[in-house]
């Protein structure tokens, strides 16, 4: 297919199980295809949720840049990143840093944030040779899915990100925040609603506490937005977990979330999201040159451990602000 000129669900790969996948032929020209078919692809990811477009033949960092420019002209800066990333030029990072053999939970990016982005852009120049897929998950049919009463509870109260900073687990401080200055920190902190503790040795603790269920700023759809099961310690793998808690204390944990009110989230209560996401999680593996368009708010995703070289190239783009999403819990702020 060279033109979504008649873009239809009948001209796509629509399978159970599997994202909607779009096959094209670009004649050897990503960004010209990208620049020509921006609309219409957008337009898909609006009707999807996800959409991979498989047939661009990304080959290299530049060549993606190129291509998200076109499809995008809001790129982000990333702040508050949980873990390492390289930043390349054009507002391309690499795929965040974690264990190759541990999976990556479903979240949405950065919904920790007072500032996310609508869209991700992710493009694979080399799969690995085992796993590794970028699984998709439509959010609001995990909200649906979940117990009314948990589902009321983490409306009414939200949910609380706690984060020690340290030099050695996930991203540094100066990863997080872009700078080493203590009153720069402090004044991000400060403006985004962010408790935080400096500790001996030059550590920093914070706590954030956020809405879980967000309104779709074009849709209006209720959205189950947050990254409560990704980042709590009952996800780690056990042999993780006591690791952590034996180096830093329970306390201490580079990250976990809580309810809204503090209290600690159960082990059941995680294992129950992650089985819903499971359930409702479409994947396809990744071929070189494949390109996913994904709205961040609607649909979460995932990464698959993953054996073998795995490069995969991220863009963050089309901020919106969460008073903008209906949230259900007031942030205050300075």
């Amino acid at each position: 297919m060279s033109s979504l000129s008649k873009a239809s669900p009948h001209e796509m790969d629509l399978c159970p199980g599997l994202p909607a996948l779009l096959r094209v032929d670009a004649g050897g020209d990503a960004a010209g295809w990208a620049s020509t078919h921006r609309d219409a692809i957008r337009g898909l990811v609006a009707d999807h949720g996800a959409v991979l477009v498989r047939g661009l033949g990304l080959a290299d960092q530049a060549t993606v840049a190129t291509v998200f420019g076109k499809l995008t002209a809001s790129p982000m800066t990333e702040r508050e990143a949980f873990a390492p990333r390289t930043a390349y030029p054009d507002s391309v990072y690499s795929s965040t840093a974690w264990p190759p053999n541990q999976p990556m939970c479903m979240h949405h990016e950065l919904s920790y944030t007072l500032e996310f982005p609508r869209l991700m852009l992710l493009a694979c120049l080399s799969p690995p040779t085992v796993g590794g897929a970028t699984g998709v998950c439509d959010s609001p049919t995990v909200l649906a899915a979940l117990p009314a009463d948990l589902r009321a509870r983490f409306e009414r109260e939200g949910w609380l990100l706690t984060r020690s900073f340290n030099d050695e687990i996930g991203a540094s401080v100066t990863e997080a925040f872009g700078t080493e200055n203590r009153t720069a920190i402090e004044d991000y902190c400060q403006a985004n609603g962010i408790e935080f503790a400096w500790q001996p040795g030059g550590g920093l603790r914070t706590r954030q506490r956020r809405s879980a269920i967000v309104r779709h700023p074009v849709t209006g759809q209720r959205c189950w937005f947050n990254q409560i099961a990704f980042l709590n310690e009952w996800t780690l793998a056990p042999e993780v977990h006591d690791y952590l808690v034996d180096i830093y204390g329970a306390d201490g944990l580079p990250f976990n979330t809580r309810f809204g009110n503090g209290e600690p989230i159960g082990e059941d209560v995680v294992h129950l999201l992650n089985q819903v996401y499971e359930a409702n999680t479409a994947r396809e593996p990744w071929q070189a040159g494949d390109l996913m368009l994904v709205d961040n708010i609607r649909t979460a995703h995932s990464r698959d451990a993953f054996e073998g070289p795995r490069e995969v190239l991220v863009g963050l783009a089309d901020a919106v602000r969460l008073s903008d999403c209906s949230p259900t819990v007031e942030v205050r702020t300075r």
